[in-house]
């Protein structure tokens, strides 16, 4: 089955990406615009509403236009009649891969912004996503976030042919009230599931996952919409629009939210005035001894608002250096991301936050940083020690090298890691070679261009492995053929035996 995907007429596959529940992606090239894509194939023929399914998300997700939306080139079958998508190849991974990443909050908004304004798109459309989670936000090379995942989405109208049987659609951890109770949905569940994923970067958790999916529904359903860290409470009504478990207490639609989030970055006038304007006396109606009163109350003001200030500033210098110190003990202690709201990463951030522009936190963050690509590398390395090249998937040499790349895409020692694990499968596939187990060998060949799909070594293998298998099996039909052949002399064999 995998072997027919490299023969996609018009592109050439390079090796998986990842696998779903139903389908599988591939990097490939379009050969007739040398560009990379991401082909999602059908996992298997035998389910015809996944079928069908799948072929409308392809027609769903081409009707949609938008910087923000996942681009569909081409719909289309194998020879073995299961259906593929073409589409745009993102390369900046998922939001899924910063799990327990405190966000600075110009950027989590950004992000919102970003997927609301596409899922403004697709209600209009009249459709509901139904499943937006971090792993379904992909980012292209610039930052841009990018909804994928489309193979749940539904138009509202419709949207009764699984609600009425019961059937929860959706990822619990990021499901609204009304989509785990089964209840038929609109916008407004997606901009909740939107409201999680703001959370969850603010903070650095989600606290509505738990361990079971029974409790993960019911925090849904009864917990209160938790805190924002108090430099963050001019944005907690923001999380408590998307967050409301009544969807009628939440934004209306996807323009009011991106209409609010405007207002939200625009300056307000309020919190930047230093103190109420002072109006002069007019000097033609007012007589010198007036004047000498508004100048004593001018004075006496800027002296109340230099007080004021003065005061200010050394509580933010020592709120500051509070913060530098107890990140520098947790930096130490190696609580890079844990405990939330006490680890090194989220005090140095609450630094910027005071000091946008301090050194110390801005060298803070480049060490964690550092730490955690150190930690990284570490555990990729032992677990190449222990063969565990590929899987489990979150767990295995490839996951931590590529963590460190995501981090920092031109880390020498994660590139070269990448291509020892590489090494290591064109080892044992020429070790399988050598045992003539073709099978075995073909294997490893598809793992390692899971691992480095560009691999050139592993390409060539992979394109001559048919040819190799076939000149293997020549010689040993050949010989098996002539000693069949060969007719035995009796006299000859009588005269060796003499003779010898």
């Amino acid at each position: 089955m995998t072997e027919q995907l490299f023969e996609i007429p018009g592109y050439h596959v390079h090796g998986r990406l990842g696998q779903g529940g139903m389908a599988e992606v591939y990097l490939a090239t379009q050969t007739s615009l040398h560009r990379k894509v991401a082909i999602k194939v059908l996992l298997n023929l035998d389910d015809q509403a996944f079928s069908q399914r799948f072929i409308k998300e392809g027609h769903i997700v081409a009707s949609l236009h938008h910087p923000s939306i996942i681009t569909i080139y081409d719909i289309s079958q194998l020879a073995d009649g299961r259906h593929y998508l073409a589409m745009e190849f993102v390369p900046g991974g998922d939001l899924a891969q910063h799990k327990g990443e405190v966000f600075d909050l110009p950027r989590a908004l950004r992000i919102v912004r970003q997927v609301a304004s596409g899922l403004a798109v697709v209600h209009d459309k009249g459709l509901v996503h139904r499943d937006i989670k971090p792993a379904n936000i992909l980012f292209r090379a610039d930052g841009t976030a990018v909804i994928t995942d489309f193979g749940v989405a539904k138009e509202v109208e419709l949207d009764t042919d699984l609600t009425q049987f019961g059937i929860a659609v959706g990822s619990p951890s990021y499901s609204s009230p009304e989509q785990a109770q089964c209840q038929t949905l609109d916008a407004r569940s997606d901009i909740y599931s939107l409201g999680v994923i703001l959370l969850e970067m603010l903070t650095g958790s989600n606290p509505f996952r738990a361990d079971n999916y029974t409790q993960t529904v019911m925090n849904h359903l009864q917990m209160a919409v938790p805190l924002l860290p108090a430099h963050l409470h001019a944005y907690q009504w923001l999380l408590e629009r998307m967050l409301a478990k009544d969807p009628d207490e939440r934004f209306a639609d996807c323009r009011v939210l991106l209409a609010s989030l405007d207002e939200l970055l625009q300056d307000d006038p309020d919190t930047t005035r230093i103190a109420p304007a002072l109006s002069l006396p007019n000097p033609h109606k007012a007589g010198a001894a007036r004047r000498l009163l508004g100048v004593w109350l001018l004075a006496g003001v800027l002296l109340v608002v230099a007080a004021a200030g003065g005061g200010y500033h050394l509580y933010q210098q020592k709120q500051i250096s509070e913060y530098l110190t107890r990140a520098e003990v947790r930096l130490q202690s190696g609580n890079l991301l844990e405990p939330a709201h006490d680890n090194a990463d989220y005090l140095f951030r609450q630094v910027l936050v005071l000091d946008p522009d301090n050194p110390q936190a801005a060298d803070g963050l480049e060490r964690v940083l550092q730490a955690r690509i150190n930690l990284y590398l570490q555990q990729a390395e032992q677990r190449l020690a222990e063969q565990q090249l590929l899987l489990p998937e979150d767990d295995s040499a490839t996951y931590y090298f590529r963590q460190v790349l995501a981090w920092q895409p031109d880390n020498l020692l994660a590139l070269a890691g990448i291509n020892r694990v590489a090494q290591r499968f064109i080892e044992q596939s020429q070790a399988a070679y050598k045992r003539r187990e073709f099978a075995l060998a073909l294997v490893s060949v598809q793992q390692g261009l899971e691992v480095e799909p560009a691999n050139e070594q592993l390409l060539q293998l992979l394109d001559g492995h048919e040819s190799r298998v076939r000149q293997s099996l020549a010689p040993r039909r050949k010989s098996t053929a002539t000693q069949q052949s060969a007719p035995v002399n009796p006299v000859k064999r009588l005269w060796n035996n003499l003779f010898d």
